[in-house]
């Protein structure tokens, strides 16, 4: 019999079990593990960012389950505690931030009473993006019925839209809101956004809206079967409207989407 060849039952040698591969040595930490909650108060205040709470417990060395309760408790303590901050739970991961009402306080000292806010212009533009996204400029400008070349790059600049590919079909870029754009709004995911349904208006409505608006215009023939051909200069039915480049005449935003109070 060979070498090779083992008998059943036969042990196997000793230096087979007396010399592991290093593959088969446990991976050990460098570093002691820290308290739990201390560890967490420490990461989070040096953050700018939320963080998850697989890469808090990643970062201190602890379960996740483990995390997630003491950061519960937590922001619990500092709710009891009357704390002038809070431990919130937004846009999918943890991070402290002032308690809501001291944010008058905060705005007078940061900002000194000057803050550049969001137009009503860039905010509707906020909001096509946020129910539509994945949508090309043209699509906003389309919707909105003005282009939006000056707010989009306000929102791109202020990090709360962002490019997310390309249109198959026409090679534009798309845009969505960021995790940025949560946060500001207070909200976990799109899911929480509120339904749009509410507040739109019945067909009925609008049919009543387009008929009377049509009876209205100048020119528009009566009697049945009366029909009123487009002029020369206007833009077929379904066809999108035509854009100009940013503050270059009608049918753009007077600003860039920001406005100082």
């Amino acid at each position: 019999m060979s070498q090779e060849q083992v008998t059943a039952g036969q042990e196997p040698p000793d230096h087979a079990a007396q010399d592991p591969t290093p593959q088969d040595q446990p991976e050990t930490l460098d570093v002691a593990v820290a308290e739990l909650r201390p560890a967490l108060e420490a990461i989070l205040m040096v953050s700018d960012q939320p963080l998850d709470r697989v890469s808090l417990a990643s970062a201190v060395g602890h379960p996740v389950e483990a995390v997630s309760q003491a950061l519960a408790s937590l922001a619990q303590e500092y709710t009891d505690q009357g704390r002038g901050f809070e431990l919130r739970n937004v846009a999918g991961g943890w991070r402290f931030y002032t308690r809501e009402e001291y944010a008058g306080v905060v705005e007078a000292f940061v900002l000194e009473g000057q803050q550049a806010r969001l137009t009503q212009a860039a905010l509707e533009t906020l909001a096509v993006v946020a129910y539509k996204q994945p949508v090309s400029r043209a699509r906003v400008s389309a919707i909105r019925g003005v282009s939006v070349d000056g707010v989009m790059r306000t929102l791109l600049a202020r990090g709360l839209v962002e490019e997310a590919g390309s249109d198959e079909t026409s090679g534009a870029h798309l845009y969505r809101t960021t995790s940025y754009f949560l946060e500001r709004i207070g909200i976990t995911s799109l899911h929480d956004l509120p339904e749009l349904a509410p507040y739109l208006p019945d067909m009925d409505d609008m049919e009543e809206e387009l008929a009377a608006a049509s009876a209205g215009s100048p020119g528009s023939p009566s009697g049945p079967g009366a029909t009123n051909p487009a002029p020369e200069h206007q833009a077929p039915e379904h066809q999108a409207p035509e854009h100009h480049a940013p503050h270059s005449g009608d049918g753009t935003e007077p600003d860039g989407g920001t406005e100082v109070s």
